[in-house]
């Protein structure tokens, strides 16, 4: 049976900086100082007015089929995980398919918020696993939430960014490499507490919905503060045993990284240095399903991660939708 290796990396940020001092003037009081002391976020990148989803994905592409010595034409799928689609129909994936001129690739969109890229990584290895036609597959997690946030929202404004990571995944022989294991958990009581939820069936972007701020980000109630960081170290034992292995053979945990924090109380909770889980928040702010593979390709281009290595990859999104998946480089 092939399995699915990781051959390639790429990632896209917009240039346009937003640092702190920018939300010191737009909310009229002094947020800065928290936002790089508690939280570690010291700027983020925004799309341009005329830039979007599609545009962040066909970047990040690029990037990684170049280093993949790889044509477009010879995809057999791409597959985009986000959850601040080009549009609410078609796919995001049709979109970057006919961009790219990957003609041969079949395409869809995966939703599970920022568990997405995880979710589609795992889709992708398995597509891969189970049928020979599928070659070289390409993961992308996008991310434009700088188009959906409310500017006075400080909850929110301060945190979201924009970005793309993707990878290509190639099918081989080799039993060493590539795809390891996976684990898919929902917590679907906590739907309600974080979202965009006008512009669906539910709620169509109305007079009332934008009054209300419907069509934006919105944190409609707090999570228990110790959720992510109880399921993070949770899955990642969970791969543990499945693969036989101890915490610190892991050579690195890329996870999401919408709080330093809550990153660093999962490495405690595993026993191992905050070295261990490589962050990108810090200048990029939180990409939410872009920013597991904008940290993996930012850990492979400072030479942090090299062939051999075992590395797990753990997402966590609104829905509740948590993912990991286990890889050997």
């Amino acid at each position: 049976m092939q399995n699915a290796i990781i051959a390639a990396t790429g990632a896209y940020a917009p240039p346009r900086r937003i640092d702190n001092a920018y939300f010191d003037e737009l909310l009229g009081e002094t947020v800065s100082t928290w936002l790089e002391e508690k939280v570690e976020i010291f700027e983020r990148r925004w799309c341009s007015p005329d830039e979007s989803t599609a545009d962040l994905c066909v970047q990040a592409a690029h990037q990684a089929l170049d280093r993949a010595q790889l044509d477009p034409s010879e995809l057999q799928l791409i597959i985009i995980a986000t959850d601040t689609p080009e549009f609410i129909s078609p796919s995001t994936a049709s979109v970057v398919q006919h961009r790219l001129g990957a003609k041969s690739a079949g395409t869809f969109d995966i939703n599970t918020a920022c568990a997405g890229f995880v979710t589609a990584l795992d889709v992708g290895a398995k597509y891969i696993q189970s049928d020979e036609h599928y070659q070289n597959v390409l993961v992308i997690g996008a991310y434009a939430m700088s188009k959906h946030l409310n500017l006075a929202d400080k909850k929110t404004v301060t945190l979201f960014a924009d970005g793309a990571g993707a990878v290509i995944l190639q099918a081989a022989k080799e039993t060493d490499r590539g795809y390891l294991s996976s684990q898919l958990i929902s917590e679907g009581q906590y739907h309600d507490y974080m979202g965009i939820y006008a512009g669906g069936a539910q709620q169509p972007v109305t007079e009332e919905a934008i009054a209300k701020h419907s069509h934006q980000l919105v944190f409609a109630k707090k999570f228990p503060k110790t959720l992510n960081p109880e399921t993070w170290s949770a899955m990642a034992l969970e791969l543990n045993k499945r693969l036989d292995v101890k915490a610190d053979e892991v050579d690195q945990y890329f996870i999401t990284q919408i709080n330093i924090n809550s990153i660093r109380e999962t490495m405690d909770r595993l026993g191992l240095s905050y070295d261990k889980a490589h962050t990108i928040m810090h200048h990029y702010g939180y990409t939410g399903s872009a920013c597991i593979p904008m940290a993996l390709n930012d850990a492979w281009e400072k030479n942090l991660v090299h062939a051999g290595d075992l590395v797990y990859f753990i997402g966590s999104g609104g829905g509740l939708a948590f993912a990991s998946a286990a890889f050997r480089l």
